[in-house]
């Protein structure tokens, strides 16, 4: 991970402030050696596999100028010797963060935090200068560079909160002091880490546990993990159910496109991805509440595009691929599932689904699920790949053929000869299987 530092002159005074330590100004700052510029300041972090510190000659050979580090080590570099790096600059973003009275919402939750981010921030940038996190710089080592982009020009933040084990969303909160706080849902993901759907809940609801006397949650009264948190004492209320603030419905339209009413209000979103509509009525909630009028939130909707990789369309040859290959877990693939079956017209509706990583001793019930959801679907071909989507295909006892597949290169010979004009075909699975290639080698 690499930032450049917008403001280099402050960061050096609150730096010094926080660790008392002085140092040359530097321009940028980076976690990984490779990726360092001249000026630059280098993170040695000792990670589970990887020690940071046995990159930092490398470091300061591409231009780092200092280092912070965990243990005392020749360099040529100005050294600055802490405790426990992260926390180091943790606490240094954390005093970078309170400088600015201004809303920060953090998000969270198992699906759709990206999403929901980039959709809200397009929102808000019609009315708001915003920052906001920029691609997966969201964790305990991502968030605080996020934090160092912060300037005194922006008028709203919105940050994305990630979490693989417990806790974590407590110590990002302790950092970023969010002034509002959302969480989608909560799911069963990262189940290595967390053991549980029920610790991932508790987890997750630490963003509302933070919050402030003036802090504002926007809980989601649909989700039944959600639902049941201690809330915050400012808390607004959406979902697709009456009894909330911001009650929502969800209609299909003739074209198979779907719309939503909103507290009275109609939105069209010219999507059949649902997630996609749940994700409208989270961040319509917040836009009222920050006093964005209807008509201009029609119109951002209108004019969104989905961040690459979930459920993004892509035309080739008078086929249409939806890239879904971000990530996976069930929930997100069942809904993604939907997605695809609830498109109109003719064409074959073809699931291409990786393996779903991180379920821990959920993994095989959970590609079951899959695979039972695929039978009672309106799907005409499923095509698995790899080891743990094997019980995906042994659970398709019904409905479409389909067919598994122990590596993408014998998949895609199979694609090749099978794939026609007018197929419809949602590709899913874990980013470690990093599924996308498989689009772009059928679109080459």
């Amino acid at each position: 991970m690499r930032i450049s530092l917008p403001d280099p002159t402050q960061f050096e005074v609150i730096f010094s402030t926080v660790t008392g330590h002085t140092i040359p100004m530097v321009g940028g700052i980076c976690t990984d050696s490779r990726e360092c510029r001249s000026g630059d300041l280098y993170i040695a972090i000792c990670g589970e596999n990887v020690d940071g510190h046995d990159f930092i000659d490398n470091a300061v050979d591409n231009g780092a100028k200092v280092v912070v580090v965990e243990k005392h080590i020749e360099t040529d570099a100005d050294a600055v010797l802490v405790n426990n790096s992260v926390e180091a600059i943790s606490a240094v973003a954390s005093f970078w963060r309170n400088q600015f009275d201004i809303p920060v919402i953090a998000i969270t939750g198992t699906n759709g935090k990206t999403s929901t981010k980039e959709l809200l921030r397009h929102i808000l940038n019609a009315q708001f200068a915003v920052h906001a996190t920029e691609g997966n710089y969201n964790t305990s080592i991502g968030l605080p560079l996020t934090l160092f982009q912060m300037m005194q020009a922006h008028s709203i933040s919105i940050l994305e909160m990630g979490a693989n084990q417990p806790g974590d969303i407590g110590a990002l909160c302790s950092i970023a002091n969010p002034t509002h706080g959302l969480i989608t849902n909560i799911a069963p993901a990262h189940l290595e880490g967390f053991g549980s759907i029920d610790e991932v809940a508790h987890t997750k609801a630490a963003l509302f546990k933070s919050m402030s006397e003036k802090g504002v949650g926007f809980v989601n009264l649909t989700d039944p993990y959600i639902s049941k948190m201690d809330r915050p004492k400012n808390s607004i209320t959406f979902g697709i159910t009456t009894d909330c603030d911001y009650p929502a419905d969800i209609h299909t339209e003739d074209d198979g496109t779907l719309s939503l009413t909103i507290s009275t209000e109609d939105i069209f979103t010219g999507s059949s991805n649902f997630s996609f509509a749940k994700n409208i009525i989270a961040c319509a909630a917040i836009a009222d509440t920050l006093n964005i009028s209807w008509e201009l939130f029609r119109d951002r909707i209108s004019t969104f595009q989905p961040p690459p990789g979930r459920c993004e369309i892509k035309k080739s040859n008078n086929m249409t691929f939806i890239d879904d290959t971000y990530n996976a877990n069930l929930e997100s693939t069942v809904a993604a599932i939907d997605y695809l079956t609830g498109f109109s017209g003719n064409g074959r509706r073809i699931l291409i689904f990786g393996d779903m990583f991180e379920l821990g001793n959920e993994s095989k019930n959970q590609h079951i699920k899959v695979g039972q959801k695929c039978a009672e679907s309106d799907l005409d071909l499923v095509f698995t790949v790899g080891a743990e989507t094997v019980a995906t295909h042994e659970s398709i006892l019904s409905g479409p053929d389909h067919m598994h597949f122990s590596t993408k290169e014998d998949l895609i010979k199979e694609l090749r000869t099978e794939i026609t004009d007018g197929d419809k075909i949602l590709v899913k699975g874990s980013r470690g299987m990093a599924m996308e290639t498989i689009i772009e080698t059928l679109m080459k």
